[in-house]
Parts: C-alpha cells; structure tokens; sequence
C-alpha cells in the first residue's frame, strides 16, 4: 500500500533475549531486581514473557538514576536497557497483532517451559500455537484485532473444551478453516490450518463470516474456492454455546445444530471407553498367527493369548481381527510391568468391560469412521475403543454409526483423522424403536456379509478352506464361481447400507442434506481379484504342503502343539517341513513339484495343463506354466507372504543371495533345534554335489559342441559357477547356526526369533 515505506527509516522492534542474563542480587534497586526476574528464562518463554506497566516503568526509570560502579566494563546499562525496550514491546497493547504462532505439543516442552505454561496458560497449554492466541489477545487492544493461522484442533478436541468457552468471550471476526495441502510446500494430511481474526470486543448482535475450505485438496484449488464464496456460511458465535463441548459447528444447518443441541448422547445411553496402554507392545501384543495356537483362546485351548482390538484398515461391520494380547493369569505380567523407577508403564483402563459384547473404531483413520462388531471374547486396546450398548442395543448403535447420518455428526464432534472415545460419547443418539425391527436384521445380515468375506482370508482364525476349493474341475470355472459370490455379496451390502442410511435419514430428518447412496469405495467387501486369488491359492497349497492346512479338515490344522497325521490323507504334507526352492528340479519335495501335484490332487488329472497355464497366466510372467510358477517361488512368493502377514512371515525363507544359489522354506510351527542342520545336510550339501555333476557335465558337452551351442552353454556354465560359489560362502553361514541347535518360543513372536536366523534368511520385506 506504501512503495515508500522502507524509504521512510521505520525500523522492526525484534527483541533479541541472548546476553542479557543477570542474577536479580546483582541489584541494589527493587525496580531493576524485578526486571531481571522477568528475564530469568527469556530464552525460554520468548513472546510468551509477562512484564508489568508499572514494573516497566519504573525500571526504566531506575536505569537512568543507576551507576554500575562494580560492573565496570560490563556495558550492564546498554544491556538493562535493551531490557527496558523489551519490556516496553512486550507489556505494550497493540491495535493488530497478526502471527503464524510456534506449534508445540506438551510433550516437546522443557520443564522449565511446560510448568510456566500449565501455571499461566492451564486452558492452552496442551500446544503453544493455543497458548499463542491467548497471548495474543493479551497483547491486543479492546478495539483492536488479532489475527492468526494455526492448527483448527483447537475448534474441537475436548482437551481445549475450557479454552473455547474463554474463546467466546472474544469476538470472531472471520474465519478461513482451510484443513489440509492449503501449502502446496507441505504435504501430508498433519498440517490442517485454520485462519481467523478476533477481537476482543464482543457483540451478541454480530454475525461472524466463516469460509470451509475442506472439500478443496491443494493451494490453488482452495483460492479458487475462497473467491467464489460458495462455501461461505455466516452465523452467530454464541450458537456455539449451546453445542456440547463448545464445538465451532459453523455450517450445520439448523437440523443437525438443533440435534446436536437436544438429542441424547452416546454416554447417556451406552459406554464409550477406552482400551487398555501396554506400554511395550513388542512385548505384549501378537499377530494371531505368530503364537503357538494351542495357548490361545482362539482356539478354546490354553489361556494366555486373548484377542484384542487394535484398529486395522479401514473395514466395517467385522473384521480387522488379526491382534492378541497377554493376559495369562488375569493379565498378571500386564499389572506388574513397572519401569526402573518403579512406575507401573502399562494403564489398564475400565476392565469391567473386557470380554463384553461390543463396537469397535480405528481411533485413528484415513478418511471417515468405520465400526465393527466384537463378540465377548475381546480386550479393548486404545487404538481399538469400544462402545458398549445399554439402554440402545448394540446392533442398532452399529447401523447408526456406519450409515451416512453418521458423517454429519462425525464431521463436527471429530472433523480430524483422530477419532477419540470422548468425541464418539458425544454423538447424538435418536433411538426410533418402531424402526428398530427394520434395523436390526439388515446390520445382522451386514455382520455376516461381512464376515463371510473376511473369513475367506487365511489370516482370519476362523478361514475353513480357500475359496477356490469348491469340487469343481478347472481353476477357472472355480475363480467364475466364487466372482459371482463376491459380486453378491458386495451388492447386497451396499443395498442394506444403502436402505439403513434411508431409515436412519428419515428418523433424523436430513432428508434435504443427505442422499442413502453408496459409493462402491464405501463398501468394506472385497470384489474378486484374479492375480489376487491366485497368488492365496498358491499360499494355501504352501500351507497344504507344511500342514498347516489339510484338504480333508476345515480350518487351521497345525499351528504348534501334538502333531497328527491322521488329518491328512487327500495330500500329504512334506515330511521334514522343509521346501527347496531352486531353478531346476533337483529334489524330491521340490515346491514347483507339490504345487503340480496339489493341483492335480484338486482339480484332477485330466484338467492339470489347463489349470497350470491358467494360474500361470494369472502370474503374469512370460515362460511355459511350470517356469513362470518356478520363478514365482524364486522370485516374488515370500515378497508377497511378507505383505499378506503384515511383515511376520510364517514362512521363512532360506536364501543363499542374488544368484539364487539356494532357497528354501520352513514353517515357523515346525520349526525344531535340528531344522537349520537339516536345511545344511539334506538340502545345501546335497546341492552342492548336484551342482558339481552338472556343471561337469556342462564343461564335457562344451568341448564337443558347435560354436552357436558353445556360447549358450558357456554363458549356462558361468551362472552355475557363480550360484555354486555363492552356496559355498552360504554353506560356511549356515554351518555355524546348525551347531547351534537354537531353540526358539513362539510367544516370542516372529520379529524376535526371525532375528536370531537374520544371517541366513532372506530380508523381510
């Protein structure tokens, strides 16, 4: 507005803390003893430093009237005085104060910084950029304006429940709330800013103006949207009042506002709670399928390992059942697990409601909320809390929670990616009990849709037999089959979301602000996938040749425990639990040769090149079908069993190095002292003299071949030459873990006893 203005000698009043520190009894005067105290911890509470009119005043009056006869060569006056105008900036009111505030959680605070801030600040002091706007506002005039971008968690998280009520007291001009990528040079979804101006001049007449800039992805976008003002809404500030919590619902409309306003709330008719704290999950928590099985309850067997809630993907209805915790002896361990000081590390919230039938949510999420069905067998952990039904009834809560209605009070009570026990309490809750009939048996028929669908991964407890299975003769009419199934399925759910979002729209009278529509993302069920249900039913002929399934018994078979053989008589597992995976098929139990022989044993001989073409075309690779699956299992199987189980492979793979000199695969619940002994003995010596012959034998058909023949062969005796070095260094690794005969304990978990093999294992990816 002034080209002229830096021509005009204004200079910044910057205050500069460093050198200025004094001890007060340095001082003769009260006056100069109070302003350095003041000081004491500038370089800590920076802007954030109190410093009274009259203290000011009249410190800089006792400067004046001070001589440093024994600070003589100090230049203490020069300093003092630079306190002086310090002091004089920061106790001054000013007509705008406009800042991009310092962002800091609690937990990055000093002590020194966090008693100050608890002491001055007890309703901001959960970040400083809270803290900020009450400073500014101390800073500002009571005509004046202060303006500010911070994070907007400050607009609805309970902690600052008490500041927002303070924060009323001001007047909020306007408001820009732009969420997240409103900086195109900050990325990611953390930095959700809101901008805004107060004053600290209320007026109950006044209607403030606010912009929602959310549904805008990046800088530009959201500047287009700012500009074309369709996003605006104005309203009165002290409608806010009314909301629980103080919530700044700036854009509901007045049915949702009066909702939230008079309706009853979860923690007037059920309990939203959170889990428990282990305080070291390395320690405590498992991914089922790590354990001993047979110690699980799981299984209804031994009593150490209980499921537990933990979050997950985004899924509704089930599902995300995948964690068990310790709980051995009434969660002894968990009750005494203290650090060196003696403090208890773990918090085991509201024990009266393990074991109890329950709706669980990711507390945390990528896009909106999603709650599941959990049956009396679970723990809540506090990444997976819980909403216990009372004088509503679970299920009705759950078809609640996941319909459309949902995201209208969601978007106020927990705008945020955090979803928190206290934000959920706060739902408004219309129970129609003339409805309910209608509603239960839809959230019914979606828990067992959902179900069905998660149960058909092996890494559900509760798979039976790959869906591929299914007494047909070709893999392919097999996929067609269970495509149709799927595609049921997934249409049937979105139709029974689609109805309950109906029901549950017409109780709460949204009709005017919400449509029931579904969008096929939406749907937690997955479609089928061909590569996809290739690649698991390779994994579960893997698991046929362990034994860890059986063609002849539903469900896990052996996962640790008594071993019996009688469960297999379809197809025999191997006998030692060790499967070679190598470029040719140099042994008896080669892994390319069981898969042939698991799918002939399912779907017939007649069928078996058909079928093999048909999975290898799946695969994707280039070859005869038998090459593409050998390359497969040397290639890309244990990447892809790393990323099935959440990087705690069952499976181990035995890898030599690049060359794929050797490999081979043992499972983790076979695993015995003499394992590593045998991979050596049976398996990498016995290698080493099947590469000895054939590489003989490559040098005598050389000597008498044609030059085209000569240089195929040559280049053919080169790779084996160097898979047959790489064995040799292999060998020597290998040999010094087998005279170890290491035991391992499963309740260890696979990072722990995985680790203790890392020499001779590939890398988990």
């Amino acid at each position: 507005y002034d080209r002229r203005f830096f021509s005009r000698d204004v200079q910044p009043n910057i205050g500069h803390f460093q050198g200025l520190s004094y001890h007060p009894e340095d001082f003769p005067s009260p006056a100069l003893q109070s302003l350095v105290k003041a000081f004491e911890n500038a370089d800590e509470y920076g802007s954030l430093l109190e410093i009274n009119d009259l203290d000011r005043e009249a410190a800089a009056n006792a400067v004046d009237a001070y001589t440093d006869d024994f600070l003589v060569g100090l230049d203490a006056r020069e300093k003092l005085l630079r306190m002086v105008q310090l002091a004089r900036i920061l106790s001054q009111k000013y007509d705008v104060v406009v800042t991009n505030p310092p962002y800091m959680g609690g937990g990055g605070m000093d002590d020194t910084l966090s008693e100050f801030v608890k002491m001055r600040y007890p309703y901001s002091k959960s970040d400083l950029f809270a803290v900020f706007i009450e400073r500014c506002g101390e800073m500002t005039n009571a005509s004046g304006y202060y303006a500010m971008i911070t994070q907007y968690v400050w607009m609805y998280k309970t902690v600052y429940k008490d500041f927002r009520k303070a924060t009323l007291n001001k007047q909020v001009i306007n408001m820009i709330h732009l969420g997240a990528g409103a900086f195109d040079e900050i990325s990611g979804e953390i930095v959700n800013t809101v901008s805004f101006v107060l004053s600290n001049t209320t007026n109950s007449s006044y209607t403030s103006s606010f912009m929602r800039l959310l549904d805008y992805s990046d800088e530009e976008s959201k500047h287009k949207g700012f500009l074309l003002k369709k996003d605006l809404f104005c309203t009165n500030q002290k409608r806010f009042e009314l909301v629980s919590e103080y919530i700044y619902a700036y854009w509901v409309s007045d049915t949702v506002f009066k909702t939230l306003t008079t309706a009853p709330t979860v923690d007037n008719v059920a309990a939203a709670r959170k889990g428990l704290t282990t305080g070291d999950n390395d320690r405590f928590v498992r991914l089922w399928y790590e354990i001993n099985i047979s110690k699980s309850t799981i299984s209804l067997i031994g009593r150490k390992w209980f499921p537990m809630t933990k979050g997950g993907l985004f899924r509704k209805w089930y599902g995300n059942n995948e964690n068990v915790i310790n709980w051995e002896n009434d969660g002894f361990d968990l009750r005494h697990f203290y650090d060196e000081n003696g403090k208890l590390r773990s918090v085991l919230r509201n024990t009266q409601y393990y074991f109890q039938n329950s709706i669980s949510w990711n507390d945390t999420a990528s896009c909106d909320l999603a709650f599941r069905y959990q049956s009396n067998l679970f723990i809540p952990n506090a990444s997976g809390p819980c909403v216990y039904g009372g004088k509503v009834g679970t299920l009705y809560l759950l078809g609640l929670f996941n319909s459309k209605v949902s995201r209208a009070f969601m978007q106020v009570l927990a705008p945020a990616l955090k979803f928190e026990v206290g934000q959920v309490a706060r739902y408004p809750v219309i129970h129609d009990s003339k409805k309910e009939k209608d509603i239960i048996p839809l959230v019914e028929e979606n828990i067992s849709l959902s179900r069905a669908d998660w149960d058909s991964f092996e890494t559900s407890w509760d798979f039976k037999k790959h869906p591929l299975i299914r007494g047909v003769g070709s893999v392919e009419e097999a996929f067609a089959q269970w495509q149709a199934e799927c595609s049921d399925r997934f249409h049937q759910l979105k139709a029974n979301e689609e109805e309950l979002n109906r029901i549950f729209i017409d109780i709460y009278g949204l009709q005017d602000e919400l449509t029931p529509e579904v969008e096929d993302k939406d749907v937690t069920v997955r479609k089928a996938d061909l590569q996809r249900e290739i690649k698991s039913l390779i994994s579960y002929a893997v698991g046929c040749m362990f034994g860890r399934y059986s063609l002849d018994v539903d469900g896990l078979v052996y996962a640790g425990g008594e071993w019996d053989s009688s469960r297999y008589v379809t197809f025999q597992p191997d006998k030692d639990g060790i499967l070679p995976i190598t470029d040719d098929e140099y042994f008896e139990d080669d892994i390319v040769t069981l898969f042939v022989n698991f799918i002939e044993t399912v779907y017939g001989h007649d069928t078996l090149e058909e079928n093999l073409k048909f999975i290898a075309d799946a695969v994707g690779k280039k070859g005869t079908p038998r090459e593409i699956i050998r390359n497969y299992f040397i290639n890309d199987f244990f990447a892809d069993h790393c990323k099935i189980y959440q990087k705690r492979p069952i499976y181990w793979l035995f890898d030599s190095g690049k060359k794929n000199g050797f490999k081979c695969l043992i499972y983790l619940h076979r695993y015995r002292r003499d394992t590593v002994a045998r991979v050596r003995t049976d398996y990498v010596h016995e290698l080493q003299s099947r590469y000895r012959t054939a590489m003989a034998d490559l040098e005598k058909r050389i000597a008498s071949a044609s030059t085209s023949d000569k240089v195929r062969l040559t280049k053919q005796l080169a790779t084996m030459q160097g898979q047959a070095d790489e064995l040799r260094a292999y060998e020597e690794k290998i040999h010094h873990l087998a005279d170890r005969m290491m035991e391992i304990d499963l309740d260890d978990g696979v990072k722990v006893n995985y680790a203790k093999f890392a020499d001779v294992l590939a890398k988990i990816k």
